[in-house]
Parts: C-alpha cells; sequence; structure tokens
C-alpha cells in the first residue's frame, strides 16, 4: 500500500474504508466456511452409505480446497511492492517540471532523469510515463492504483474480492486461484450431483398415493444444505469459466487486463498491443516460471524483476543472422557485433553512427565507386 493510504487510515473515516475493503474477502470466506460444513459433515458424514467412497471423496476434496485457499491467501497478501528510489524525481525537478512553459521542455526533464532507466513505454506525445502522485518515473507495465494509492508494477486490475492489485508479483497466484476455484465448484457440483437429484425424489408419491422416499439419507435441513451447495457451486463454476478462460488468453498472448483495453505505446514503434507477446510457452513461463516443478503451486516461480520485459521486437531481432539494431531507454541504436553504443541523431555524429540500411546503401555506394574507377582504367 502507498503511504497516503496509510495516512487515510489513521483517520476514522479512514479506517472504515480500509474494513468496508474486507468485506468482499469475508463473503468469501464464509461461502468457503460453510461449503465445508455442508460437504464434509452433511453430504459425506451423515449422508454416505459407501465408507470407501466417501474416504476417496474427502480425500480430493481437501487436497482442492488446500490447493485453492492456499493460492487465494498469497493472492490476498502478497504486497504491490515499491518502487526503488532511483525512480522517483527530486522535488527540486518536479517543481521544475511543473514550472515549465511547454510540453517539449516537460518532454526533455524527464527523459535527461530516465536517460539510466530502463523504460521504453512512452505517452501519446513521446514522453516518459511520470505519475504526478507518486512523483516518481512509471517502470513499464506499471500504472498508478487510485485504491492503493501506489504505482503498481505490471499492475493488471485492483480486484475487490481479493483486496489487492493483481500485479508482477501475485498474477501467477491470482490465475491459480481461479483456477483452483474452478476445479473446487466443479468437484463439489459433480459429486453432489447424485444426492441432488435424490432430493426430489423424497417426499413424491407413486401412482397409488402411497409415499415413495428416495434413496437421500439427509433429513430437515441436511437436505437443503446439500441443495443450495449444488446450487451455489454450480454458479460460481458458471462465472469463473469465463474469468478463468480470459485470464489464460491474457497469459499466453502476454497482455494485461489494461493493455488489452489501451496498447501500450513503445517508444520505437508506438502503440502495439502485441508488444510483450514472445509465443506461447515463453508467455507462460514469463508468469509460471522455467521448472515446471513450480508451475501449478502457489509460489512465485516469474520471470525477471517487474522493471523490464522482453518484447516481441527484441525476440524478432535475436533471431536474425544479420548484426542487431537494438535500442536502449532512450532510443539511442548499437549493433549486437559491436559492445558499444551509438549517438540516436545520425546528423550531429557524422557518416560513421548511420543505421544499418544507411550503412548498406553506403557500401553499395563505395563499390559502385570502384567498380567504375575498374572500368576507366
Amino acid at each position: 500500500m502507498g503511504n497516503d493510504d496509510h495516512r487515510r487510515r489513521k483517520t476514522p473515516c479512514g479506517f472504515c474504508m480500509a474494513v468496508f475493503k474486507w468485506i468482499p474477502v469475508l463473503f468469501i470466506t464464509a461461502v468457503i466456511a460453510w461449503s465445508y460444513y455442508a460437504y464434509v459433515v452433511e453430504l459425506c458424514i451423515r449422508n454416505s452409505q459407501n465408507g470407501i467412497a466417501m474416504i476417496f471423496m474427502l480425500l480430493f476434496y481437501h487436497l482442492f480446497l488446500t490447493l485453492f485457499m492456499w493460492s487465494y491467501w498469497r493472492t490476498i497478501m502478497t504486497s504491490v511492492g515499491r518502487i526503488p528510489d532511483q525512480w522517483r524525481i527530486p522535488d527540486e525537478e518536479v517543481s521544475r517540471l511543473f514550472r515549465a512553459d511547454s510540453p517539449e521542455t516537460q518532454k526533455r526533464i524527464l527523459n535527461n532523469f530516465a536517460r539510466d532507466l530502463p523504460v521504453t513505454n512512452r505517452t501519446m506525445n513521446g514522453s516518459v510515463r511520470f505519475c504526478e502522485k507518486c512523483k516518481i518515473i512509471k517502470p513499464d507495465r506499471a500504472h498508478h492504483c487510485s485504491v492503493c494509492s501506489c504505482c503498481v508494477l505490471k499492475m493488471d486490475h485492483h480486484c475487490p474480492w481479493v483486496n489487492n492489485c493483481v500485479n508482477f508479483y501475485n498474477y501467477k497466484y491470482f490465475v491459480l486461484f481461479l483456477g483452483y476455484a474452478l476445479v473446487y465448484c466443479l468437484y463439489v457440483a459433480f459429486t453432489s450431483l447424485h444426492d441432488f437429484v435424490e432430493f426430489w425424489k423424497v417426499g413424491a408419491y407413486d401412482n397409488n398415493g402411497y409415499s415413495a422416499q428416495g434413496q437421500l439419507n439427509a433429513s430437515g435441513m441436511g437436505r437443503f444444505h446439500i441443495l443450495f451447495l449444488f446450487f451455489i457451486a454450480i454458479m460460481f463454476a458458471i462465472s469463473l469459466v469465463s474469468l478463468f478462460g480470459y485470464h489464460i488468453y491474457l497469459v499466453l498472448v502476454n497482455r494485461t487486463t489494461l493493455e488489452s483495453f489501451r496498447a501500450p505505446i513503445f517508444r520505437v514503434g508506438g502503440p502495439d498491443k502485441n508488444g510483450y507477446n514472445l509465443g506461447r510457452y515463453a508467455n507462460f513461463c514469463e508468469v509460471f516460471g522455467d521448472d515446471w516443478q513450480y508451475w501449478f503451486l502457489p509460489v512465485f516461480s516469474s520471470r525477471g524483476d517487474g522493471y523490464s520485459y522482453p518484447t516481441s521486437s527484441d525476440q524478432s531481432r535475436v533471431s536474425t543472422t544479420s548484426p542487431v539494431q537494438r535500442y536502449d531507454a532512450m532510443g539511442d541504436t548499437a549493433t549486437s557485433s559491436k559492445k558499444h553504443q551509438r549517438p540516436a541523431n545520425p546528423a550531429v555524429a557524422g557518416p560513421a553512427v548511420i543505421s544499418i540500411p544507411g550503412r548498406t546503401q553506403r557500401a553499395a555506394g563505395a563499390a559502385g565507386k570502384r567498380q567504375h574507377g575498374s572500368s576507366q582504367v
């Protein structure tokens, strides 16, 4: 959480708002606690006629519940982190920035301060992204969250059901939480389906007017617990299918929810929704890590540090066999065959720093002159 959020909590209104934010989490926790009673006590212990089947049902139920709750807890409790001080602009620079008489002057100030920072994202006017509330240069894919009152690395969205921002540090946990919640609901619905059907047989009458009691052993409120358990499991499963499927799609294309609505703007190339798309497997590993043993466990295994990310243009340049023209944070160019940087402005540097296409044309021109000279001889 940001410093502003901590200051708000010191006031009575801020304390009430902080408590109010936990209501969705408490609601989900209460539903899970009730489902545990309905499934374990009413469905398995009091209603099961087969002891071996009950043991297997409880075994898999607790396995899915543990993974579900573990992922949910890690999603809630993982901090959004704090942007280091080297991204923060000093107060005197901020004052000079706000006093600037033109956008070009502001752009120059920001670009000068961010010259050593690994930033490639830009605003619409080509300036480095700056957060006026946090007074920092925004890292790539970071956004300011008004609820958390701070800038969040690789912010996906703020989720009230976890009372936290879904971000670089807990995105894997969030996807696993959705997946295991869906598995949990489907498992509960599937294993309670038989008893749900038997519920409607209880109290029915045959053609002779005699009561045709069903096989459901539960009585009274116990039968209604099983009935609502099935209904609620199906209801949550339907809502989770679309949400989980959408985030799996985002993982495979390496895109956040915010980036799916507004494409990130790059220093070179402009707006591009697929700017971070490295291929499905590489995109998956960027979130879940390279070690398959940790893919489906809610432990941190994501690639990177949250501040810089490989782009699809980087990957395409690396795949070529010719000298690779690369761009640093401020747009300067260099080739991978020579380990030094070159100025981005050819007019200042002279002919020695012309980019690769220009160098090819100059080489062709020089070859033509040599050929012309040899013909005269």
